[in-house]
């Protein structure tokens, strides 16, 4: 099993070019079967997710190409087989975009329950509810959620909770049902606003894309298109950080301040300078030590759970007492005892974490256990004494693209070596 190896130690400094979103990509390609002609999805990132997308949507039947700037066209007119079956389901939870788009377009869906990282429960009943509330009939069992419909109706439906992947596979699915559709509670985020865009660019009509109220008027048929995918404000986020720990000076171009607002408070509010443009950001900590955050993890636009870990990293060798609070998964604070095995000082208690930043981490074998811890991890053999040694970093490869490649152009000293 391949290793990911960190000499610690250097300070970075350069640029370094953004990818697409992963979180945004897998709901956009899922929603392709909607279209009735073929569709280009650009500024893919070359992810395991999106390739494991990729070959879940060719096993039902769309006919896929990829060209050298990995712009994907996907071709949805073939026959379509509406049953997902586990084995192309089990290792990515956003298999189970496939369910509206295949329901709506087809008025029949078999997705097999989803797997991915063991960060905590997950459930789709939000996802099953909000097809029920436009006029599907759904069952689950054998493993597998089975809905069915003549045509989808226009409804109403109150999300009980906020969630990503619910509010996306209901929309998906709203914009083709007969009638007028509203959903409340709605999730915020800007991977949720860009699939929203990508389906008005396909000819869906829908209002408050960005708000906690959608109002979706379904339309007969949705026609291809073109569409490049949002920046990935989570990788965007990682490499500030990286910057930030080493005290160096980092640019990240191709990406967006505005959907960072809150982790760029907290980079600011550890001491880093921070410049931003249309497209770029710079973080500059000019060689000082960050200082220590506090922060709680809550849906968008207050501070993102995809960053909990990383910034965890950074307060174990900052100045000063950081509390992290996790309120979206209960299994995720996996990565602070890998975190311990490096010297941070960490006490744990239930959902929070209180890190005491040490002037000194030392590199150790340490293990990932989900994306983002894996991520974590690495930023901090960018700062431990000697060499950490990353195992299972097949985690990392679901959502970052070349990290050891664009660390080393920031001069990090990382490769990654066959198991």
């Amino acid at each position: 099993m391949a290793k990911i190896i960190v000499t610690g130690g250097e300070v970075l400094n350069g640029e370094v070019q953004i990818s697409g979103a992963k979180n945004a990509v897998l709901p956009i390609l899922c929603a392709t079967l909607l279209a009735d002609s073929p569709i280009s999805i650009g500024n893919v990132p070359h992810l395991h997710d999106v390739t494991t997308t990729v070959g879940l949507l060719g096993a039902l039947g769309a006919q896929l190409s990829i060209d050298e700037k990995l712009t994907i066209t996907v071709d949805p007119t073939h026959p379509i087989n509406t049953v997902a079956p586990y084995e192309l389901v089990k290792t990515m939870r956003a298999s189970i975009l496939v369910l509206g788009p295949l329901l709506a377009k087809y008025g029949h869906a078999e997705v097999s329950l989803p797997g991915g990282c063991a960060i905590g429960s997950r459930p789709v009943e939000q996802h099953i509810r909000g097809l029920i509330a436009l006029g599907a009939d759904v069952v689950v069992e054998n493993g597998f959620v089975k809905a069915k419909c003549d045509r989808l109706k226009g409804g109403r439906y109150v999300f009980d909770m906020v969630t990503v992947t619910g509010t996306e596979n209901v929309l998906s699915a709203a914009v083709l049902a007969k009638g007028t559709t509203i959903l409340e509670n709605c999730a915020e985020e800007p991977e949720v606003v860009d699939l929203a865009h990508c389906l008005m660019a396909m000819g869906a009509k829908i209002e408050g894309a960005g708000t906690n109220k959608m109002i979706i008027e379904g339309v007969d048929s949705l026609r291809g298109c073109h569409y490049d995918v949002m920046p990935d404000r989570i990788e965007t986020g990682t490499f500030l950080i990286a910057g930030a720990m080493t005290g160096g000076r980092v640019v990240c171009r191709k990406t967006r301040a505005g959907i960072l607002d809150v982790v760029l408070q907290k980079l600011e509010d550890a001491g880093a300078e921070i410049t931003t443009g249309a497209d770029f950001i710079e973080i500059n900590m000019h060689g000082r030590r960050p200082k220590a955050v506090s922060l709680t993890t809550a849906p968008y636009p207050a501070f993102p759970t995809d960053m909990q870990a990383q910034f965890a990293a950074m307060n174990c060798m900052a100045d000063g007492v950081g509390v992290i609070k996790e309120t979206i998964f209960e299994n995720r604070f996996m990565h602070m005892n890998e975190l311990m095995r490096l010297g941070a000082d960490i006490q744990i208690d239930g959902h929070t974490a209180i890190i005491r930043g040490v002037e000194t981490l030392t590199g150790a074998p340490i293990m990932a256990t989900d994306l983002r811890a894996s991520a974590s991890l690495v930023l901090a053999g960018l700062v431990a004494k000697g060499e950490t040694i990353i195992d299972r970093i097949y985690h990392i490869d679901r959502g970052y693209e070349n990290i050891e490649e664009k660390l080393g152009g920031l001069g990090a000293k990382i490769r990654r070596v066959p198991g």
